[in-house]
């Protein structure tokens, strides 16, 4: 296990902090009047997905986490329970299922049969690396009335996997649209 020095503690980094993993999501190095430089960052908990804030000290050194990657087919989602559904991507016997709360916000955007890579600490199922896109066929979208075009608005619309956003005013039934999946924003129009 690699060892970083305080100042090594950047974004997209993976830490172990008292046995737990850890990726940075923010870090400033700065210095307090005549104090010793100090790394304050935002880390966010692997396992449980909680936030925390740490600051780690010059004399300080950090274990880099080993995080091995795994590629997982999503099945579907259990809508009573709040549970997807996945499976090894090379061994479908091999199924498993996570929490809506460990999955994260982006897991609205998943299509059946999708492949997404987890992050695994040692023998522990971790967080899931998300495509940044994706394309979705529009299912619900209400009709654009006369003069909509006036103002520079959206309206909601539903997609295939359930999930609503704001598209523009000329996003119909059947199109099929492009979403950023960590903003959860309209991109393009791709196609029909």
């Amino acid at each position: 296990m690699a060892m970083l020095e305080y100042n090594e503690v950047v974004e997209r980094k993976y830490i172990v902090l008292d046995g737990q993993p850890y990726e940075v999501l923010t870090s400033h190095v700065f210095r307090k009047q005549q104090r010793k430089p100090v790394n304050a960052t935002k880390l966010k908990n692997l396992l449980t997905g909680k936030v925390t804030e740490y600051s780690f000290h010059q004399s300080e050194k950090i274990p880099e986490a080993e995080i091995d990657d795994r590629e997982v087919k999503f099945l579907y989602k259990n809508e009573n329970k709040g549970e997807y559904w996945f499976c090894d991507d090379t061994n479908p016997k091999i199924r498993f299922a996570v929490t809506e709360e460990n999955i994260g916000p982006q897991a609205k955007f998943l299509k059946p049969n999708s492949v997404v890579t987890q992050h695994l600490f040692g023998d522990k199922p971790m967080d899931f690396v998300m495509p940044i896109t994706v394309d979705l066929k529009v299912t619900e979208a209400p009709p654009n009335l006369k003069g909509d075009s006036a103002t520079s608005g959206g309206k909601v619309v539903t997609l295939e996997t359930g999930a609503t956003i704001t598209a523009p005013l000329f996003v119909n039934v059947g199109d099929v649209i492009r979403i950023n999946t960590e903003t959860g924003e309209y991109r393009e129009r791709v196609g029909k």
